[in-house]
Formats: structure tokens, C-alpha cells, sequence
């Protein structure tokens, strides 16, 4: 009878896994599906699961009269340098945290911290001002420079750091080896995949940003894809399937990255939400 009753409630939990994924994934498919509508049928009332008539117009539109390969280019650049130096730094800052004694390290780490408990919105006034100062406004580093501040990172790393058994410190310090030597040698590489994890997601959260390129870019040069996307317009009102198709080509690498670290971007998930938690 147990088993019955068990077998039982693993169907009806496989049921409501499967309705709450068709329920998420629907909005996603009836996108893409968009984009190989002509605008006509987009518009036609009633709903159609497929198009009647399947072409890539609206890819093709986008891709040919608008600056897509710029916005590319310009997320490219944006997202690997934005990675590389917060992880660079994240990992730098953690393992002074971790183990180096230092005076106003607590000051230092309560200060890492605070900042983690404060939105980045609530910069975003602060960030343009200075920006503005700098005369860095449409430019590649002032849309850099303020996505940089990510706490996390350092708080991550410090905790693995601080897990690392001292006697391979004093091991190392004993060989003669100098600090960059044991981070570079010991504790980071005990630490790939941390690394590789935080990387990736970093990757992804930079390029999906949107409300601080969107402000800094005022011009369609230095926009980001996901602020470019906004600039794809016709003359003749809302063109939805060249709007999604434009969304969709902006997406995709960011969606490929996940589906080939899917187990990376889960890892980097858990570790931010242990950190919350």
C-alpha cells in the first residue's frame, strides 16, 4: 500500500513539474515562433500554435539594416573584460581578506559587506555624475567601470580561502615562495571551480545588463546588444516580429553559454544563494 502511495505522489510531482515547465517555457517558444510569422499574421487575431506561413524576414531585417554586429562586438568587449577583472580582483581581495593580517582588514571586509547589502540602483545616479566627470559617457570603460563593484565575488572567494588548510601557507612560506606565489600556485588552483563557476555567471550577468549601458549609451556606437534591441524601429509602428527576432539573436549566446556550463552556472547560483542565505 506504501508503495502504491509513493508511486502515486511521484506521478502527480512529475504532472506538476512538467504543467509549472510548459507554463515557463510557453512565452519563450511562442517568441521564437513569432519571428517566422510575416507581420501580418503577428497581428491576425486568434491564437496560432504555428505559423502558416514559416520566413526569416524579420532576422533577416535586422541583421541587414541595423547595427547588430557593432552591438555584438561592443557586448563582447564589455562582458570579457567586465569577467576577467572582477574575478581577477575577487580573487586578489578575497585572499588578502583570508589570509593576510593587515590594519583595517576589518574595516575592509565590513566594508565588502555593507556594499554587498546595497542595490547597485541605488548607485546608478552616483555612477553617471561621475562618469559624466570623467568624460567617459559612450564610452567602452565607462560602461565597465561601475559594473566592476561585485561583492559577492570577493565574499565567495574568501570563504573557499578561508577553508584552505594552513599548512599549505606555511609550507610554501617555509620553500622561500612570496605570497603572489602561493595564490598563484596553491590557492587558486584548488579554487578552478569556484573560478570557472563565478566566471561564467559574472559573463552572463554582464551581458544581459541593460539599465546602466542603457543610460551611459546614448549613442548606437558604444550600445550594448541589449540596448541596441531598442533601436530596431520601423516607420510604420511596432514591427513585433522584427522586435523578438532582434531579442532573440541577443539572447542566444548567452542561452548556448548555459546550455554548454549548465552544471558551472547551477554551481555559481548555489554558491550566490548560500551567500544570501
Amino acid at each position: 500500500m506504501n508503495i502504491v502511495k509513493i508511486d502515486f505522489a511521484g506521478r502527480l510531482i512529475t504532472l506538476v513539474t512538467l504543467a509549472i515547465a510548459i507554463v515557463w517555457a510557453f512565452p519563450l517558444y511562442w517568441a521564437i515562433i513569432t519571428t517566422l510569422k510575416p507581420e501580418f499574421e503577428v497581428v491576425q487575431p486568434g491564437i496560432n500554435l504555428l505559423p502558416k506561413t514559416w520566413t526569416l524576414e524579420s532576422y533577416a531585417h535586422v541583421l541587414t539594416t541595423t547595427k547588430i554586429g557593432r552591438w555584438y562586438l561592443n557586448s563582447v568587449v564589455v562582458s570579457v573584460v567586465v569577467t576577467i577583472l572582477v574575478v581577477m580582483m575577487g580573487a586578489l581581495c578575497g585572499y588578502a581578506l583570508s589570509q593576510l593580517r593587515f590594519r583595517g582588514r576589518t574595516v575592509l571586509w565590513f566594508t565588502v559587506l555593507a556594499s554587498f547589502m546595497v542595490p547597485i540602483q541605488a548607485l546608478i545616479v552616483t555612477h553617471f555624475v561621475l562618469m559624466s566627470q570623467l568624460g567617459l559617457i559612450n564610452t567602452w570603460l565607462g560602461i565597465i567601470l561601475p559594473q566592476l563593484i561585485v561583492p559577492v565575488v570577493v565574499i565567495v572567494y574568501k570563504q573557499f580561502f578561508d577553508s584552505v588548510p594552513k599548512d599549505f601557507r606555511e609550507a610554501a612560506r617555509v620553500d622561500g615562495a612570496g605570497e603572489f606565489d602561493i595564490f598563484l600556485r596553491i590557492f587558486l588552483p584548488m579554487n578552478w571551480g569556484v573560478t570557472t563557476a563565478l566566471a561564467i555567471i559574472t559573463f552572463i550577468g554582464a551581458w544581459n545588463s541593460f539599465l546602466w549601458p542603457f543610460l551611459v549609451s546614448t549613442s548606437e556606437d558604444t550600445m550594448t546588444i541589449t540596448v541596441g534591441i531598442t533601436q530596431v524601429k520601423d516607420n510604420f509602428g511596432v514591427q513585433y516580429a522584427r522586435n523578438l527576432a532582434a531579442a532573440v539573436l541577443a539572447a542566444m549566446p548567452v542561452a548556448i553559454a548555459y546550455l554548454i556550463f549548465q552544471r558551472r552556472v547551477t554551481q555559481a547560483i548555489m554558491l550566490s544563494a548560500g551567500i544570501k542565505g
